[in-house]
C-alpha cells in the first residue's frame, strides 16, 4: 500500500467531503504555497499573488504562470543542455554560422 501524506491545511474541512478530495486538495495547496524558483534571477523567492500571477521578492519581477505552480519559463533550450533555460552561447554561434552558410 502507498503511504498517504498528511492532510496539512485540509484538516480545516473536518469530516466533510471525503478522504480522496481532501488529499488531492492538500497536495495542490502545499505546492502552491511553497516558494518557487524565479525564471529571471533563479532565486527561490517567488510567491503566488493570485491565480496565475507570481511575484519574485528578490528582483521584483511579476509574471504569469500556471494557476498553482510556476511553469518553467524556457528562454532557450538546446539538446544536451543541463537545465531548461540554459543559453549555450557557443552552440548559438555555431548555429548562426551554419544558417549563414545555408542562406548563401
Amino acid at each position: 500500500m502507498e503511504k498517504i501524506e498528511k492532510l496539512g491545511s485540509a484538516k480545516r474541512f473536518g469530516a466533510r467531503y471525503g478522504s480522496k478530495p481532501k488529499h488531492k486538495f492538500a497536495k495542490i495547496e502545499k505546492e502552491q504555497r511553497r516558494k518557487h524558483k524565479c525564471p529571471y534571477c533563479n532565486a527561490v523567492k517567488v510567491k503566488r499573488v493570485s491565480a496565475g500571477i507570481w511575484s519574485c521578492k528578490r528582483c521584483n519581477a511579476k509574471f504569469t504562470g500556471k494557476a498553482y505552480s510556476v511553469s518553467e519559463a524556457i528562454i532557450f533550450e538546446k539538446e544536451g543542455a543541463e537545465e531548461k533555460g540554459d543559453v549555450v552561447e557557443e552552440d548559438m554561434e555555431e548555429d548562426e554560422a551554419i544558417e549563414q552558410k545555408e542562406a548563401a
